[in-house]
């Protein structure tokens, strides 16, 4: 795709919910504007009653793009619902989250008093730095009051949206995220399949499945610049007992052996010829929408993902879908059970915005059962409840899918999952870590290595690059 504008602007009040737009496409791609399957939901009375002395008002959304085209409508759906209901205008924009320069566009608009209102971006990636930099509105009363009416939010929406015992992130919807095997190809070769894998199994089994004559590639996973490649690099470096930072958040602590083991091992997948059968044709210059097409067409052994691509198979009725065995990651050296937390996705408020009682309001509506459930259809596993009394509020959340029992269980895990060498995950929320991923630091390591620098090197490399990030963030080494 060429260069386009990072988001786009759509009104609602009077106007179509047509989704959208040309900005900034996320991992499946353009598509053709979709309607949602149901109507959206009625606005609580209360919510309704809540808004009445700001009839008239408008506000922006900006919302990050989900990888569903279907679930971004009934979005847009819900958000006309309540401008209709509240007699309010509300404009919607879509995001591209993957676009690098996100954090600092978003922050020139606050800086600029030109932001929306609302917005909702996922934690564990985004919230620290629009923290750091001042941006965001404290929403503690929010989050009690949705407390007390929804029960517990996620687990790992405590450690990510929380500074200093304040909420700055309202817990919208939690993101399914996913390890996927093909099943018939298994049972071809007579492999049972497992919950669990150690990395190094994963790897012996998306080789053994591989047939490149049959258009069969075991291994979907690419180490170009793009968010899964940085979901798995990181996680196979902290299952092997490496870490970007410190338990505490404020000390770069990348360079040690179990990072440079971990790199040797993923380096070796793509670099040594044994391996070659299982690489699909082209995964050196994938990007996030790859692993989403190359799995749904069918050549994909393998792939860790949101649960957007498990969503499009099952939605568009795909024959990939039945033969899909879900698991939920791999173990490592320093690791007994993987150390999947999930994400959330967020609503902030930011500073200066217009409306930001309106917000607050309409971000309550939003994560309800009622509209949540019109996006998850559309988007099975990738958009689940966020708060624990909203999972039991519709049967579709506890039965609509066999993923879903597993998918709440990873919500509400004890945390922090530890490894051998003692680590925590999560690790204290900082805006460094999430800068670090969010610069391609993981990646552009990499492939150094596919290049040819010596594991050693570009591990070190990168841990200087990180300090340099670190100390921008106002962490300094």
């Amino acid at each position: 795709m060429g260069d386009k504008p990072l988001w786009s602007r759509r009104g609602f009040l009077g106007l179509g919910a047509g989704v959208l737009g040309a900005a900034g496409l996320a991992a499946c791609g353009d598509a053709t504007p979709t309607s949602p399957a149901q109507p959206p939901a009625e606005v609580p009375k209360d919510l309704v009653d809540a808004a009445a002395s700001m009839k008239g008002a408008s506000m922006g959304v900006l919302s990050q793009k989900l990888y569903s085209q279907s679930a971004n409508a009934a979005l847009d759906a819900s958000i006309k619902k309540f401008a209709d209901a509240t007699g309010t205008k509300i404009e919607n924009s879509l995001v591209q989250a993957d676009a690098g320069d996100v954090v600092a566009k978003i922050d020139a608009e606050v800086k600029g008093g030109v932001a929306r209102d609302l917005a909702f971006m996922t934690d564990s990636r985004f919230v620290a730095q629009f923290h750091a930099l001042g941006d965001l509105e404290d929403v503690t009363d929010t989050v009690k009051a949705l407390t007390a009416k929804y029960g517990e939010p996620t687990a790992e929406s405590k450690n990510f949206c929380v500074f200093d015992g304040k909420w700055f992130a309202i817990p919208y919807h939690f993101i399914g995220i996913g390890s996927f095997l093909r099943k018939d190809w298994m049972k071809d070769k007579g492999i049972s399949p497992k919950d669990v894998y150690s990395w190094e199994e994963l790897r012996d089994v998306c080789l053994e499945i591989s047939d490149p004559a049959k258009r069969r590639f075991g291994w979907g996973m690419t180490v170009n610049r793009s968010g899964d490649a940085n979901g798995m690099i990181e996680a196979l470096i902290n299952a092997y007992g490496g870490s970007i930072v410190s338990n505490d958040g404020t000390k770069v602590t990348f360079n040690s052996p179990e990072t440079v083991q971990a790199v040797t091992f993923l380096g070796d997948i793509y670099t040594n010829p044994k391996y070659k059968p299982m690489l699909p044709p082209g995964v050196a210059a994938w990007t996030d929408s790859s692993n989403n097409e190359n799995w749904l067409a069918g050549i994909l052994g393998y792939t860790r993902n949101q649960f957007s691509v498990y969503a499009d198979s099952k939605t568009k009725k795909n024959p990939v879908y039945g033969n899909t065995h879900v698991f939920t990651d791999c173990i490592g050296p320093a690791t007994e059970k993987p150390l999947l937390l999930g994400q959330s996705q967020g609503f902030v408020v930011f500073k200066g915005a217009k409306n930001p009682a309106l917000a607050k309001l309409l971000a309550q509506y939003l994560v309800s059962a009622p509209a949540l459930v019109g996006v998850a259809k559309e988007a099975p596993g990738l958009a689940l409840p966020a708060w624990e009394k909203v999972w039991d509020a519709d049967p579709y959340f506890t039965g609509g899918d066999p993923a879903f029992p597993v998918m709440r269980k990873i919500t509400q895990q004890s945390l922090p999952l530890s490894t051998k060498n003692g680590l925590n995950f999560p690790q204290k929320a900082n805006a460094g870590q999430q800068a670090a991923v969010g610069a391609y630091v993981l990646t552009d390591m990499m492939q150094q290595v596919l290049q040819g620098t010596a594991p050693a090197q570009a591990v070190q490399a990168a841990h200087a690059k990180m300090v340099q990030i670190f100390t921008q963030q106002g962490l300094p080494q």
